[in-house]
């Protein structure tokens, strides 16, 4: 299962509306013992999240799903913001942060990485 976006997939995503804010959905389940792994990274990508302009606006484990099939709870779930997609891009191609994403491939047996923008005013909910 991929856990990292693919160079093709990552320009797709970044191509899409790249004026303002986004916040990237993390939905997380870990390999056996992948947790402290994570843990690792998250401490030090914080650093780059901050270099960047971005901010963890949640971070929370997974519980008991309450609409959901066989195989589609998760084990942890993140929403991050970034200014912009083009700060994600930056962010992703850091050679100082290049050097930690094995300890996010090593924590995860699956991962979805998803950018989301905000629902303009109007919009029925």
């Amino acid at each position: 299962m991929a856990v990292d976006p693919s160079g093709t997939t990552l320009s797709a995503a970044l191509s899409e509306v790249p004026d303002g804010p986004v916040v990237m959905l993390n939905l997380l389940r870990f390999a056996p013992d992948g947790r402290s792994s994570y843990e690792e990274y998250s401490h030090r990508a914080g650093r780059f999240l901050r270099k960047y302009g971005a901010e963890l606006l949640y971070a929370g484990d997974g519980t008991t799903p309450l609409v959901a099939e066989d195989g589609q709870d998760w084990d942890a779930v993140l929403l991050v913001r970034y200014p912009s997609r083009e700060a994600f891009g930056r962010m992703v191609a850091d050679p100082g942060y290049q050097e930690i994403t094995h300890l996010r491939a090593r924590a995860l047996s699956e991962a979805v990485l998803q950018p989301t923008v905000p629902w303009t005013s109007g919009r029925d909910a």
